[in-house]
């Protein structure tokens, strides 16, 4: 077996618009109920779910069998970390708070084999290589791998152009409730101050030759986003569409004044 090549890595790079949902359940059965929604991408997230390597995995396997591409969320910048993920079969990477050009080339150093890099070869051991099946992994790896970064405050927002032409960076991510949180708007995702960086930040990465992405949750927003440049765009989290879909379910019962059903039927 040949290594395969990284589609989602690809779509990018050839200006497809991709939607996608974030997974913050850190649950493999969750995670395959909303893998057949028709997303392009879902990103198992590391660093605010309650996500370990064991969990990632997991998820990694029960998204294999349906066409959506696996982003995974790294808590931070260790580079032992991010190896570790690599070697589970994750091929995207988006990692956070990356705040400048020499960061975002450290992070392309911790994906890269050696002399690119400093990754840690054992790929025969791992399910990164299909334990070894994959003849050719180690030759192909640093170009199949994907790297988004995020651009998560307003001092990273203005070296996001620089970070956007670091070689090997495929990607940059906008990241509205930091941003907003280190403009003094904590809570404040939407706010037009935070919405005019957001669009001028999306023109400055694109206009720099890369694909700009954003987490949106507003569908409105979310088109916006999409109008000005953005071309992968994940639409809410999961987490969240079920904490809000069973709070609206109890509130319609109990404003009518009906009892809640005590059993679902099923």
């Amino acid at each position: 077996m040949n290594t395969p090549d990284n589609p989602f890595k690809a779509a990018l790079a050839s200006g497809e618009t991709l939607l996608g949902l974030w997974l913050g359940l850190a649950n493999a059965y969750a995670a395959e109920v909303v893998a057949g929604a028709g997303f392009d991408w879902l990103t198992i997230d590391g660093e605010h779910a309650p996500n370990d390597l064991t969990t990632i995995l997991s998820i990694l396997q029960a998204l294999a069998a349906y066409p959506v591409h696996p982003v995974v969320r790294v808590p931070d910048h260790n580079p032992t970390f991010i190896k570790q993920v690599l070697e589970l079969g994750a091929t995207t990477l988006l990692v956070p708070m990356v705040e400048s050009p020499e960061q975002a080339r450290e992070l392309v150093r911790a994906i890269r084999y050696p002399p690119a890099g400093i990754r840690g070869v054992g790929s025969g051991l791992a399910r990164s290589s299909r334990f070894g099946r994959y003849a050719d992994y180690q030759k192909r790896a640093n170009d199949t791998v994907c790297l988004i970064v995020q651009v998560e405050t307003r001092a990273a927002a203005r070296q996001a152009a620089a970070i956007a032409t670091v070689d090997g960076v495929d990607g940059v991510l906008l990241g509205p409730s930091d941003l907003a949180a280190s403009m003094g708007l904590l809570g404040q995702p939407m706010h037009a101050d935070v919405r005019a960086l957001m669009e001028g930040t999306i023109r400055e990465v694109v206009a720099a030759g890369k694909p700009a992405g954003t987490l949106c949750a507003d569908e409105a927003l979310a088109r916006h986003y999409l109008s000005v440049g953005a071309r992968f765009v994940a639409l809410g989290a999961d987490s969240s569409l079920l904490a809000q879909a069973t709070s609206a379910l109890v509130r319609r019962f109990k404003a009518s004044g009906e009892p809640a059903p005590a059993r679902s039927g099923y």
